[in-house]
């Protein structure tokens, strides 16, 4: 039956079926299967037929596969094989583009079909998200290839990819987590992941440098070995040139985290530097590369100068230098180094300076500045090494006014040393030379020396140069103009464009700004013909840059000329360029110079990089002289003399009003000069005080401190002096204890019972001298010594004050009863009345008036007798209160007394304690002594043999 149905089925199987209709059968079953091991063994048969069948598997299976990895989260071996397939689809493998490299339509439809299944798989971003969540999987055949396929995705459709990764919550984050995994398959895919995530988006170069990759990634290079590591060195040191390069965020947050520090180790290498692996340069060559992003110079200054301020300080610049003066380098590594420290010292006065003073490790020792000149001079030396070291030497000397000062005063004649090579003597040597592109470099690096200096372009006219034997020396601009004018000899040695372009960049700098030199080189008689005959000739193409760059020599000499010379005056130069040229073809010819294409990439940016020797034609500072001069002398050439008379004018009005703000700038300069010393001298004050404050604070409780440690000490001491001396035996040291010292502490103990003896009766007697005092007190409260009473004198005084008063009352009846009879008198005297009555009056009269004088002197005596007694009782007052101070000054004694008293008590108390304690251990010790079956006296034989011995001595005194 079995075998019949094999007949049947294989007649009507016929052929067998095709890939499509093979995959077909496999979506369907993965579509309605209802059991697990049913689809995932679809799945997998789709995953082996993904790379033969590519397109047929995408097309159709992409979508069952999505649903896969939404529905069956449980299952990892089914997503596994899921996210694999989807891989296979998207990733344009090597191995495919290796097999269809014959056909060019082919693999370029294989590129579509990639950038195809990318664009239907990100249809829904939350495909994208859904990804992202799976990658959180810990296990290996989940999150692989779900890292691969993120990979895939981001290097077809790179910026859709990042929008949607950037706005999914924490979805940056969990790709940074690959770098924490501990398998390396995964971190070192994850590396790939996010070198293509960074690629040109700065919003996730920034969440991923917060997220603390730098540390990660430097960690990981560290693990690896730095230069000596392999390829995953590699891919970290490209994420970290992803995150840094044209983001100032990241690199100013590289700094501020001090990673700088951390690159230094990087570029150690030893004395023997042969034989170094590709990888090693590949590695050394990104980890240059990072330097060079840190201090490019297209980053803001600022950032710039405290990025090299930090690579100094930390050593690293010392190190590149070892690396430039190492033997064995590898040359593209040598060439890479010196395009590096070019980048770390350029405008940083101090990095200069360091280089400045760099020794090769010759013999005698010679500058690197010289020897990397003699390199560039050197025709033989490659290309791009020749590059890089003028690359260095402008870096040196960009802003460096005292580093131009220290090239041209080389060249002079006052300094020139005969025993030895100097920067000068090359530069003269290449700029004669009859390699073209050495004349180039050297004029250029010449052009550098003099660039914003008018000072060394005054110095350099005094060089002198000896052409020949017997012939007078003439100086470097007469023989630079002479190698341009002569036209039979020098000229056809030296007529290639590229030495002429650099001998007129060269000139044009020294005389630019220069009026001096103008004069100078107008003084020679043959230049003008010479530059105007260049300009006014129809030549051919290669010789239209030479015309440009001898129009505008000729412009300059117009624009910054002093008139000194009468030949040569602004406006005589002007006529004739209008006689000889015609200002219009003066103007294009000048003009032809920023047309040029080398012109255009020159301009781009400092460093000279150019695919041949040939292009080598143009330099970014002479550039930035063209663009600056191209219009004034423009406008010098078109002007009149009128208007530049007027020109004249307006200028020297204008330079008298900047004299005038230029002197009140400097008031104002000194001004706050001394505003500022005055604030710093104020804030040091300021600081001082706190300072001192401070100091004066540390020290009190310093001061307090050492008393409580003093304190403490004496307290630990005395218990360890009490503690010795309590813990001595008998004659003999019985566990560290003596007699002797059990005697000095038993006299103690009676010395201090003496003391507290001494201290009672002193106590006894002060307080019965505060008790006699207070009677004493009591008494003259009282009354006086003499027995009077206090009391009794003021009922006495009052007693005084009523008589007084009674007999003052008295007085005054006496008076009225006067005044009665005198009036009486009056009246009788006018009346006739008998002789007897006025007799009888008389008498009464005088007793009267007796009465009244007696009464009046009694009176005054009484009140002196009162005013007596009131002093005394002030007297009295006085000595009572004196006698109250002194009971209170007595009893604040006796408190102080009292209060000694007690701690002379607690003392003793102490000690008694410490002295029961210690019995108490003698007395074990006794104790155990005799266990032992030692002979041990009792306290009371020994008090005996004492009391016989007191006897004995007293016996022996009384004989």
């Amino acid at each position: 039956m079995n075998f019949f149905r094999g007949v049947i089925s294989g007649q009507a199987a016929g052929p067998q079926p095709s890939g499509a209709e093979t995959i077909q059968k496999l979506c369907d079953r993965v579509a309605s299967s209802t059991l697990l091991e049913d689809r995932r063994d679809a799945v997998r048969a789709l995953k082996s037929l993904s790379k033969k069948y590519r397109m047929e598997v995408g097309t159709q299976a992409m979508d069952h596969l999505i649903n896969i990895l939404q529905t069956d989260r449980s299952d990892s071996e089914i997503l596994g094989y899921a996210l694999d397939t989807l891989y296979n689809v998207i990733c344009n493998d090597e191995e495919e583009e290796q097999d269809e490299s014959e056909d060019e339509n082919a693999q370029k439809q294989a590129d579509d079909l990639g950038l195809q299944f990318t664009d239907t798989f990100v249809q829904d971003p939350e495909h994208v998200t859904l990804l992202l969540t799976l990658l959180e999987e810990f296990d290996f055949h989940v999150r692989w290839p779900g890292v691969k396929l993120l990979t895939a995705l981001l290097k077809n459709q790179g910026p859709q990819i990042q929008g949607i990764i950037l706005v999914s919550p924490m979805g940056v984050s969990r790709l940074m987590d690959l770098l924490a995994d501990s398998r390396e398959v995964i971190r070192n895919d994850g590396l790939l992941l996010l070198q293509q995530l960074t690629k040109g988006n700065a919003a996730i170069q920034k969440i991923v440098a917060f997220e603390n990759a730098f540390e990660r990634l430097l960690d990981i290079i560290t693990e690896e070995g730095s230069s000596d590591g392999g390829i995953v060195v590699e891919d970290c040191l490209l994420l970290l040139l992803n995150l840094l390069k044209n983001n100032s965020s990241n690199q100013n947050f590289f700094k501020e985290g001090s990673y700088i520090q951390r690159m230094k180790p990087w570029f150690e290498v030893g004395d023997d530097n042969s034989g170094w692996s590709a990888q090693k340069v590949t590695n050394l060559h990104l980890m240059l590369q990072l330097v060079r992003v840190m201090v490019s110079p297209v980053n803001s200054p600022g950032a710039t100068a405290s990025c090299q301020k930090s690579m100094f300080q930390c050593g690293l610049l010392q190190q590149l230098c070892t690396i430039l003066m190492a033997t064995g380098v590898p040359a593209d590594i040598l060439t890479e180094t010196i395009n590096t420290v070019s980048e770390v010292i350029r405008g940083s006065q101090v990095n200069q300076d360091y280089f400045a003073s760099v020794n090769a490790p010759s013999n005698p020792p010679r500058p690197a500045i010289v020897v990397l000149l003699m390199s560039m001079v050197n025709e033989r030396q490659p290309f791009v090494l020749r590059c890089a070291v003028l690359y260095c030497f402008q870096c040196f000397l960009y802003k460096n006014q005292k580093g131009q000062g220290e090239i041209v005063a080389t060249l002079l004649p006052s300094t020139i040393d005969a025993n030895s090579i100097s920067a000068g003597q090359l530069l003269c040597g290449g700029l004669f030379s009859a390699d073209s592109l050495s004349n180039w470099c050297a004029a250029v690096a010449l052009a550098h020396a003099l660039q914003d200096n008018l000072t060394q372009k005054e110095q350099l006219l005094r060089v002198q140069l000896a052409t020949s034997l017997g012939k007078p020396p003439v100086s470097l601009l007469q023989q630079c103009t002479n190698i341009l004018s002569q036209g039979d000899k020098i000229v056809r040695r030296g007529s290639k464009v590229q030495t002429r372009v650099g001998l007129l960049m060269l000139l044009c700098t020294w005389i630019s700004n220069c009026p001096i030199a103008v004069t100078h080189f107008l003084h020679n008689q043959e230049n003008v013909p010479f530059l105007t005959a260049q300009i006014s000739e129809n030549l051919g193409e290669d010789e239209r840059l030479v015309q440009g760059l001898c129009a505008l020599l000729l412009g300059i000499c117009i624009y910054y000329n002093d008139n000194s010379l009468e030949n040569y005056t602004k406006e005589k130069l002007k006529q004739l360029i209008e006689k000889r040229i015609g200002k219009e073809n003066f103007v294009e010819k000048l003009c032809f110079i920023t047309k040029h294409e080398l012109y255009s990439r020159a301009a781009q940016k400092p460093q000279p990089v150019f695919p041949s020797p040939e292009q080598m034609l143009f330099d970014h500072e002479f550039t930035k002289l063209v663009k600056e001069l191209e219009g004034v002398i423009t406008k010098a050439v078109h002007k009149s003399s009128e208007e530049e008379k007027k020109e004249e004018e307006v200028k020297k009005t204008l330079e008298q009003h900047d004299n005038i703000v230029t002197q009140y700038k400097e008031l104002i300069r000194e001004q706050d000069a001394q505003l500022q010393e005055l604030k710093e001298q104020v804030a040091c004050m300021t600081s001082q005080n706190e300072q001192l404050q401070a100091t004066i604070t540390q020290q009190q409780s310093q001061i307090l401190q050492h008393k409580d440690q003093y304190n403490i000490l004496k307290l630990k001491l005395a218990k360890e002096n009490q503690g010795q001396s309590n813990s001595q035996g008998d004659g003999s040291q019985v566990n560290g204890l003596q007699t002797e010292e059990l005697t000095q502490l038993r006299e103690e103990v009676e010395e201090l019972r003496k003391q507290h003896s001494l201290l009672q009766t002193q106590l006894g007697d002060k307080d019965a001298l505060i008790s006699s005092l207070k009677s004493g007190a009591a008494q003259t409260a009282e009354g006086p010594a003499g027995g009077s009473d206090d009391t009794e004198l003021l009922q006495e005084l009052e007693a005084l004050r009523s008589q007084v008063q009674s007999q003052s009352t008295e007085i005054g009846q006496l008076k009225m009863e006067r005044q009665d009879l005198l009036r009486r008198a009056e009246v009788g005297c006018s009346d006739t009345l008998p002789s007897s009555d006025s007799s009888l009056d008389a008498a009464k009269m005088a007793e009267l008036e007796s009465r009244l004088g007696a009464q009046t002197s009694e009176m005054e005596r009484l009140k002196a007798e009162v005013k007596n007694l009131s002093e005394s009782r002030a007297e009295l007052e006085k000595r009572l209160d004196s006698t109250t101070s002194t009971v209170a000054i007595l009893q604040t004694e006796k408190e102080k007394l009292q209060t000694d008293v007690q701690e002379s008590k607690k003392e003793q108390d102490d000690l008694l304690m410490l002295l029961a304690d210690q019995d108490q251990k003698i007395t074990n010790l006794k104790k155990r002594l005799k266990e032992l079956g030692e002979t041990v006296e009792d306290e009371d034989d020994l008090d005996t043999r004492d009391q016989t011995d007191d006897d004995d001595e007293e016996d022996e005194d009384e004989d």
